[in-house]
């Protein structure tokens, strides 16, 4: 119960948080703004949890009084402003600024925002904009959600913390989002395009005597684990949606498509 009458015999006021004068002020400060009221009494309850001595309930209005020296963020977890600052926590990640990834981050803790909905958009971020440059940052992300899970606040904040600098630090490539972009629009093109034969199952003779799995090419025969062959429609034969960057992990994914394309380029020249 954070304010209202608590009737007579001097025990109205158990469980109230704020007392008669104290909600008058908050009310005086809000002028009207819902939002804003909401933020204060948020602030004045996080003061409350955080208070390394025991706080006289009902709170007094020299209470809200200390809370409104502090300032409070300007922050709406629904409206303009979540939008706002997750999108420059998501650039400041992209553009490999560790301090403003970190500033973006405590306004957004700040101003209260759900530390698991940050902790989703970090793993979205390491999927999208570290990808395979860096395959551990998934799994850091993940890490980090997991954590602030089991500790919560405020302990679990520095989990997110570390895996924005994580994040903000590490190599990028879009490669991965771009190429599975690509793949679901050729798939949205041509939704109807027939497995080739000799990558079909076979489990019955019919299946068999039809052709399914016939000149399947089993690639661990291969010293290399590698044979040469066809696995994309005819129709989309020769398209390349994957194309692997220079930098940290995708450097050596390069190397080895490469190679591959060697062993291709080989079993075509053979005679």
């Amino acid at each position: 119960m954070v304010g209202g009458g608590g009737g007579g015999g001097g025990g109205g006021d158990a469980g109230r948080v704020l007392s008669d004068d104290a909600l008058g002020l908050l009310v005086q400060h809000a002028q009207g703004d819902a939002r804003r009221a909401l933020n204060t009494l948020e602030a004045v309850l996080k003061h409350l949890k955080g208070s390394p001595s025991p706080v006289p309930r009902p709170a007094s209005p020299d209470l809200i009084r200390q809370v409104l020296e502090k300032p409070l963020p300007v922050y709406d977890k629904a409206g303009e402003q979540h939008f706002n600052l997750i999108s420059a926590l998501h650039k400041a990640i992209r553009g490999s600024d560790t301090d403003g990834a970190l500033y973006w981050l405590a306004r957004m803790l700040a101003g209260g925002e759900d530390p698991l909905y940050i902790a989703r958009r970090l793993v979205r971020m390491a999927i999208e904009d570290v990808g395979l440059a860096d395959p551990r940052a998934l799994t850091v992300a993940l890490a980090a959600k997991d954590a602030y899970d089991f500790l919560g606040s405020p302990e679990g904040e520095l989990a997110l913390a570390e895996v924005t600098i994580y994040l903000a630090t590490a190599p990028k490539s879009n490669r991965a989002y771009a190429a599975f972009g690509e793949a679901q629009a050729a798939a949205a093109a041509h939704p109807a395009e027939p497995v080739p034969l000799h990558i079909r199952n076979a489990p019955t003779g019919l299946m068999k005597e039809l052709g399914y799995g016939e000149g399947y090419k089993y690639a661990f025969d291969s010293a290399d684990a590698y044979v040469p062959q066809e696995y994309l429609p005819e129709r989309l034969r020769g398209s390349v949606w994957y194309q692997p960057g220079d930098l940290g992990y995708e450097k050596s994914v390069k190397e080895r498509m490469a190679w591959w394309e060697s062993l291709k380029r080989k079993s075509r020249e053979a005679p």
